[in-house]
């Protein structure tokens, strides 16, 4: 399955809650869902990350795609970026983890230019988020959810650099 079949998850979900956020006119209210949204959006960028490795692997190998298989069963919410450069890409060969922090930091630069915003940030933001409020307990207030919905569309820009640093 290609990797951004995962985003019509979230990105479903999302059309839904805008018709809904905008009909709210009070701020603090709106924020009430960010914690919904950063929870859907990381488990779409867990499930995209783990079909990338998948993947390569099962190009690479039919036995290392079974093994990688198992491995990425247990990445829960493992997906921070020194996680995936220094961890998982590494474990494939340092070409990789060098491509994608190369793919990576080219991005960011052109986000940056083009769209004012870090693709960095926004994905460790979303990931922040999502923390706060699946394990914490907590809804983010100190974010809105317009937000948290142009993170997620900056975070996919990680994922897109990954997914183009592992291929053969």
């Amino acid at each position: 399955m290609p990797y951004q079949n995962h985003y019509n998850l979230a990105d479903s979900v999302i059309s839904h809650l805008d018709t809904v956020v905008s009909a709210i006119p009070d701020p603090f209210l709106q924020s009430k869902y960010v914690g919904f949204v950063a929870v859907t959006v990381v488990a779409v960028f867990e499930l995209a990350i783990k079909d990338i490795f998948i993947e390569f692997s099962e190009k690479k190998h039919k036995v290392l795609g079974t093994y990688t298989r198992s491995q990425f069963e247990r990445i829960n919410g493992r997906i921070k970026i020194p996680i995936i450069r220094d961890e998982y890409c590494k474990n494939f060969g340092v070409k990789y983890s060098t491509s994608f922090k190369s793919k990576l930091d080219k991005a960011e630069v052109h986000y940056l230019r083009v769209q004012k915003k870090s693709i960095k940030n926004s994905y460790n933001n979303l990931l922040e988020w999502r923390h706060e409020f699946a394990h914490a307990g907590r809804i983010p207030t100190h974010v809105t959810y317009h937000e948290v919905t142009q993170s997620y569309t900056a975070g996919k820009e990680v994922i897109r650099c990954l997914a183009e640093a592992m291929i053969r």
